[in-house]
């Protein structure tokens, strides 16, 4: 099979490429190009396993970044294991043909107990005392050693957070080039997360996200200069575009006023109760999954939900189908924004009362997705000490809690998730051989197979 790289550069559109990507405007001018239409959700893991396994969410039941786990009665984000995925897997069938097919999956989404040969993807280590260190997780086990042996710790502060930057994306690739000369693998999924960062802080707003762009064009020539001297066919895409939004919409709150949620406290601060609520919604970008615990209650929370200003559509079971996302794991109804709109996951209605990891970095226990987690508090002008404060107790190897995060959702200026934006803020599709210039997220799985096989 024809060796193949795949570069996820995450939240690029047509509309970003030019002045300030200098690279990935000549790298393009001789190449064929679409655009993917946005998925429902257009978000990190679902698109992903959409493209790796070509199949909907309906079917590989990645039905957002994180849902409601009706057994444990718990609402999970980000967890890591490819047995979540369901569906067989494009490298999977490619063995079949090819014994000899590797393929090397770099910090693509569900790295862990996947079947690809060679996978890395953040996993910090979280120490007894509470302290969080930087760390990675890889098959084999000692790739992750030689990998930080070579480049150093991988850089998760950096990777998400209020000090995410292009170290983190420089790294993977970095990591991505030095993986291939040591296995020289057929297939490789590389996962550039910088775009991602800048654009939901400021939106498209060039004034503030230039240098940000020649960063990851800098880092995007880098890599296909080195895989295209290697004879690899390459392929730029991404998962969705982002656009300017200047409105979050608390669907939790909507849901408290009328009685739905359920709260407990403890040492003064509130947590949502999912398994006790009547109904509660799962935030994710500018979807959200509504979930019943009494299912009498969908026409009254439907109606309630459509009311509410910032949300263009609801979606019920059968209405799920002709988005396919009709999985057990979406909600009994699906929310989608409008344009201007997106959903945090806040539930509490006095700040002094939200809970303590509200003000964290916490992608694991936050009841929805924060793309706050950016931002430190501009509001405290002692914040930077507070910090610098707070990495000194962890270095001295003292418990402390990082609680530098704002609890100011107007801060987030862009979002992704929803369908219906314009094609210019469509995900790209970038590479040689393309013969349509539209595609659906199931047939980039066809792109890529087409490609593996020359």
């Amino acid at each position: 099979m024809k060796k193949t790289v795949v570069i996820d550069v995450v939240g690029l559109s047509y509309s970003l490429i030019g002045e300030h990507t200098p690279f990935l405007s000549r790298w393009m001018a001789d190449k064929n190009r679409a655009t993917i239409d946005p998925m429902l959700p257009a978000v990190t893991t679902a698109v992903q396993s959409t493209y790796v396994t070509g199949k909907w969410p309906a079917e590989n039941g990645i039905v957002g970044n994180g849902w409601y786990d009706r057994d444990d009665a718990e609402i999970k984000f980000w967890k890591q294991s490819n047995h979540l995925v369901q569906g067989e897997k494009i490298w999977d069938r490619a063995r079949k043909i090819d014994p000899a097919f590797t393929v090397s999956k770099m910090f693509w989404w569900y790295n862990m107990y996947s079947s690809a040969d060679f996978s890395v993807t953040p996993r910090p280590q979280y120490l007894a005392d509470g302290r969080k260190m930087p760390d990675c997780y890889s098959q084999p086990a000692d790739l992750r050693d030689r990998l930080q042996a070579e480049l150093g710790t991988f850089p998760l502060f950096q990777f998400w957070g209020p000090g995410a930057n292009i170290i983190s994306t420089r790294w993977i690739a970095d990591a991505s080039m030095l993986v291939d000369r040591w296995h020289n693998p057929t297939l490789t999924l590389i996962y550039l997360p910088h775009l991602d960062y800048c654009l939901q802080k400021f939106g498209v707003d060039f004034a503030k996200i230039a240098t940000d762009l020649r960063q990851v064009d800098d880092v995007c020539r880098d890599l296909i200069e080195y895989y295209e001297k290697a004879g690899a066919e390459v392929l730029v895409l991404s998962e969705y575009g982002i656009t300017n939004v200047s409105r979050p919409v608390h669907l939790n709150r909507v849901l408290r006023e009328a009685n739905l949620i359920q709260i407990r406290e403890e040492r003064g601060l509130e947590l949502l109760d999912p398994g006790a609520s009547r109904a509660f919604a799962v935030a994710d970008h500018q979807v959200a999954h509504v979930y019943l615990n009494d299912p009498k209650l969908l026409p009254q929370v439907r109606a309630l939900l459509e009311q509410t200003p910032g949300v263009q559509r609801v979606l019920d079971r059968d209405e799920q189908r002709s988005y396919h996302l009709d999985h057990e794991r979406a909600g009994d109804l699906v929310v989608m924004a409008d344009a201007d709109s997106w959903f945090t996951y806040y539930y509490w209605t006095d700040d002094r009362k939200a809970p303590d990891f509200a003000r964290l970095v916490d992608i694991h226990r936050k009841p929805g997705y924060d793309p706050v987690e950016m931002f430190m508090d501009p509001k405290n002008p002692l914040i930077k000490l507070r910090a610098g404060y707070k990495l000194l107790r962890k270095k001295l190897g003292f418990r402390y809690l990082m609680d530098v995060i704002p609890l100011n959702a107007t801060l987030i200026k862009g979002s992704h998730g929803r369908t219906g934006t314009a094609p210019e803020h469509h995900p790209v599709l970038i590479g040689r051989g393309l013969n349509a210039e539209r595609v659906t997220a199931v047939e980039v799985y066809d792109t890529i197979w087409k490609m593996l096989n020359g």
